[in-house]
């Protein structure tokens, strides 16, 4: 089995790579602390690719169930998974909940059907972002009082991931959603990310430092609420100097 040090490396590689966004906002991160983060969000990127491993869908809900019967041993077992990033997951126990709940809202990212109305994607965004800023908090001891503050604040924050991604899912034939609904989803999204905001001015230092993968979704969100087109055409996202520079800004405020 590969041993715990080389599990984390491996976890922060997978991060760096796939999720670059997620990775630079843990880099900003103390040192001593990245080390909770990166299992949880290696683990919710392999949760988030499972489905797109085949174009059919019954083979990647079979690569997506691997994952969760082995989040499943984890929890109820102590087990940790046969994967290199098994170690390092499993000297934290308290994520696999939270990344159970992931993996089963990742099943419908399997098939082809898209979301019935607006509610469903609020659902599916707080049970998969809005768990996994959910569990960052709870890893960095944010109080737990905090911690629905912070799916909140993830929720809203994973609309503006999850508008960025529509070109993509719309080139793999997922269609997601229509410029009419995308302007009022992210009007909705503003608000609820506002709220939130305003909640974490007030939170620990801890839990600030979990909503910071989210710097850049107020930016986003406005984007796509005031001209809808760009999130099709792939331009909803910043310049990488602006990207560089909000960041600074993001951890400066912490």
């Amino acid at each position: 089995m590969t041993d715990p040090a080389a599990s984390m490396a491996a976890a922060a590689d997978l991060v760096a790579a796939g999720d670059p966004d997620r990775f630079a906002a843990t880099m900003a991160t103390p040192a001593e602390l990245r080390g909770r983060l990166w299992p949880l969000y290696a683990v919710n990127l392999e949760l988030a690719r499972a489905p797109w491993a085949s174009a059919e869908p019954l083979v990647a809900e079979m690569r997506l169930q691997w994952w969760v019967d082995a989040l499943s041993a984890l929890a109820e077992e102590g087990r940790a998974p046969d994967h290199i990033l098994g170690p390092a997951l499993a000297a934290q126990p308290p994520l696999a909940e939270a990344l159970l709940t992931v993996a089963e809202a990742r099943r419908r990212d399997c098939w082809p059907e898209g979301f019935a109305d607006t509610a469903e994607v609020w659902d599916y965004l707080a049970a998969t972002s809005g768990q996994v800023y959910r569990a960052a908090a709870a890893a960095l001891d944010a109080a737990p009082a905090e911690l629905d503050l912070l799916a909140e604040f993830g929720t809203a924050a994973g609309l503006a991931a999850w508008l960025m991604a529509v070109p993509e899912m719309t080139r793999r034939g997922r269609p997601a959603v229509s410029a009419d609904a995308a302007a009022d989803l992210a009007a909705d999204g503003g608000d609820r990310l506002g709220r939130a905001r305003a909640g974490l001015r007030r939170a620990s230092h801890a839990a600030r430092l979990a909503a910071l993968p989210g710097w850049q979704a107020r930016a986003i969100l406005m984007r796509a609420r005031k001209t809808p087109h760009r999130v099709f055409d792939g331009t909803l996202g910043g310049s990488e100097f602006s990207r560089r520079f909000s960041l600074l800004v993001a951890a400066f405020r912490l």
